[in-house]
């Protein structure tokens, strides 16, 4: 059971990521002028391939990072200075270039720049923050849209659930310096750690993520703000309240605790629906693939790979290895800073 949710949420977290990169950058009514009145319900294929994201990228780099041995930060930050390579080299030029680390860099098909995120880019550039000591006020969505394997690689019964979020936060604070852009990480990796390890449903664990935020970063004026977009997602979820109407209420996702309410939003409401979760999720004029990969993130970690439609599975780029990277974490899975195998 709990490898099957693992694998859902990063294939999930993937479909989303496809599905919403298609229409990331169009406004709405092309949107629905192009795919109907339900807007994008499928791949749109590009060469016979359902194209990730970015987000993608670094969430298996973030995994990488993770199931390395040593300090899982600094290899973390390892992990993303090698995927910055795959953006500005080919494959056969970073291999004459370079020595690398992560075995991610071996896949040639991830040498291939898909709309990275300025602030990620940047900040690798410039050598990364923390939060102690942040390299900018960002709080762009790119840190909370990658961190989904910090929740589901750490048992919470091994290591304290706090230890798990703040490592997430930590994470995202390698490249975006505002509290806004790290506690939605660390509350992402809240719920999909206590969904698959504690079988909690959604909304426990969106609930459950909200307490944790506001005991562990209780100090931020920020905070309130936050905790209440949260509850407001659940509440919008629980309304009769027009999807679009519901999503421009919480924001556009740009922003990582707009695109985490938006895609608390889809999965609260579509609890035992992955597609109608990640087609809502992706349905809007802002950042439509992140919004759709987070949504998948938390839907596929309750409802596992088993419940994901085919069609989201068969022409999805690098299927494979994203399901062998979900098999690692689940095998691999160890305490923050041991080795203790499950």
């Amino acid at each position: 059971m709990k490898q099957d949710r693992i694998r859902g949420s990063l294939l999930a977290g993937a479909a989303g990521d496809a599905i919403g990169y298609a229409v990331e950058f169009i406004k709405e009514d092309a949107i629905f002028s192009r795919y109907g009145e339900d807007g994008i319900t499928e791949f749109d294929l590009r060469k016979g391939i359902a194209e990730i994201s970015d987000d993608t990228q670094m969430t298996l780099f973030t995994a990488e990072g993770l199931l390395m041995e040593g300090d899982p930060i600094k290899n973390i930050a390892l992990a993303y200075r090698e995927w910055l390579l795959t953006q500005n080299y080919s494959y056969e030029e970073c291999k004459e270039k370079f020595q690398t680390q992560t075995r991610l860099m071996a896949i040639p098909e991830l040498f291939s720049p898909r709309a990275p995120g300025m602030t990620c880019l940047s900040a690798i550039y410039d050598g990364m923050g923390s939060i102690r000591n942040p390299l900018n006020k960002s709080k762009g969505c790119g840190g909370v849209m990658r961190v989904a394997p910090v929740g589901l690689m750490f048992d919470p019964e091994k290591t304290a659930q706090d230890e798990i979020d703040m490592l997430a936060a930590e994470a995202a604070a390698l490249t975006h310096g505002h509290p806004l852009g790290y506690i939605p990480a660390a509350a992402l990796a809240h719920i999909v750690s206590r969904i698959v390890w504690a079988g909690d449903s959604i909304k426990e664990a969106c609930l459950s993520a909200n307490r944790a935020m506001a005991r562990l970063f209780e100090k931020e004026k920020d905070l309130p703000y936050f905790l209440s977009l949260m509850e407001r997602a659940i509440s919008l979820a629980e309304s009769k309240t027009f999807n679009l109407d519901a999503i421009h209420a919480l924001g556009e996702g740009w922003v990582a605790e707009e695109a985490l309410a938006i895609a608390i939003f889809a999965a609260v409401r579509y609890a035992d629906d992955i597609e109608s979760a990640l087609i809502v999720a992706a349905n809007h004029k802002g950042d439509s693939d992140s919004t759709a990969a987070i949504a998948g993130n938390i839907i596929g970690a309750s409802l596992g790979m088993s419940a994901i439609p085919e069609k989201f599975l068969e022409k999805l780029e690098l299927r494979g290895l994203i399901l062998r990277i979900a098999d690692d974490l689940y095998v691999n899975g160890k305490i923050i800073g041991g080795s203790d195998g499950k």
